[in-house]
């Protein structure tokens, strides 16, 4: 087994499918005979991706707070922690609203600690329906600046979801992946995986108050919940109307949604549903045939542009008239700190 193990970021805006591509790539690696590990990230606890995970058989770590860049100390822990389980690649997950990933995050990792991993180009993922939606004249600008230089900083750009639009238009170095249907994913390993293509080969000139602001712009929260139903319910019986009364509330109030993924476990299976805008086909993880239970374990994770209060709001009016005694275990609403950088270089550092 590896003592420098490979660490891959896969980047890319809120929604472009960066969990399922991860999750698609770790079952070809562990078919492969490899052993995958994975790092997911956010402003909050409570995240639907590391529960995805988890309840998948895989080892992960969690940084939540802030984005790699601004606990980059803790990132690194987390990494080696995940060394004592001998994984061959460590999946990482930024942030969806994070750019400047190459001078705060990869350029340190290889000027401090080469020693311990191997850094695979930078991924960054696209998916075909907001690229579109942000080249609009009408496009959100403070979306289509996170966007636009998430896309500038990539060493390998993923366009996704390319079982849902096989004849979009993609840039002439892009490479197009499906995890739904797996098209792509083994060629994107072998690239990440080759030791030919460099990592962290780009810097970005960030205006950091603009960026801020940007981020700020949207509305962020994160929920948890126990429920106790009396009449026992299927997973896929709480998630998918719940799913679909949020998306019409919201989309009444005018709060247009960024991504929204809802994650539910009890003892008989769990289910995992997303939108990545009002009205969107969801994308479904789990066991939809689990069947009916009491006891339910609910995650909201909620990014839209709207101000935190009609988040929590809605939630909690939607929450609130399910079939069951709820109980909240946690609830994180609000819009990102401005972000500040344990390191940012300001040359690319040789591999």
């Amino acid at each position: 087994m590896p003592d420098r193990p490979t660490l891959a970021l896969v980047g890319g805006f809120l929604g472009a499918g960066k969990t399922a591509l991860i999750l698609r790539a770790a079952r070809l690696l562990h078919d492969r005979g490899l052993r995958a590990a994975i790092i997911t990230n956010d402003q909050a606890g409570a995240l639907v991706d590391t529960r995805l995970a988890v309840a998948l058989g895989f080892d992960a770590g969690e940084i939540s707070g802030a984005c790699f860049c601004c606990r980059f100390a803790d990132f690194v822990a987390a990494a080696n922690s995940l060394r004592a389980v001998r994984p061959h690649v460590i999946f990482a997950e930024p942030v969806g609203s994070c750019m400047d990933l190459s001078a705060t995050v990869l350029q340190p990792l290889k000027q401090l600690h080469a020693a311990h991993f191997r850094l695979a180009p930078f991924s960054v993922l696209v998916d075909p329906q907001r690229a579109a939606d942000l080249q609009l004249p009408d496009a959100d600008p403070h979306l289509s600046y996170l966007f636009q230089n998430q896309i500038a900083e990539a060493d390998l750009l993923l366009y996704t979801k390319s079982d849902l639009y096989p004849n979009a238009d993609l840039p002439a170095a892009a490479r197009r992946v499906s995890a739904t249907t797996g098209q792509g994913v083994a060629e994107w390993l072998d690239e990440i995986l080759g030791g030919r293509l460099p990592a962290g080969s780009r810097l970005l000139d960030i205006d950091y108050d603009r960026y801020a602001a940007a981020e700020a712009s949207l509305g962020w929260l994160n929920w948890e919940g126990e429920l106790r139903l009396e009449t026992p319910l299927a997973p896929a019986s709480i998630v998918g109307p719940l799913l679909e009364r949020l998306d019409a509330e919201l989309t009444s109030a005018g709060a247009p949604i960024a991504h929204l993924k809802i994650f539910d476990r009890s003892p008989s299976g769990y289910i995992r549903a997303g939108i990545c805008r009002n009205g969107g086909q969801p994308s479904v993880e789990g066991d939809l045939l689990a069947s009916p239970a009491r006891r339910h374990e609910l995650v909201i994770n909620l990014r839209a542009r709207a101000l935190p209060a009609l988040l929590a709001d809605t939630v909690a009016h939607v929450t609130s008239s399910l079939p069951a005694t709820l109980r909240v275990l946690q609830q994180q609403c609000f819009q990102p700190s401005p972000p500040v950088p344990q390191h940012r270089f300001r040359t690319v550092v040789a591999s």
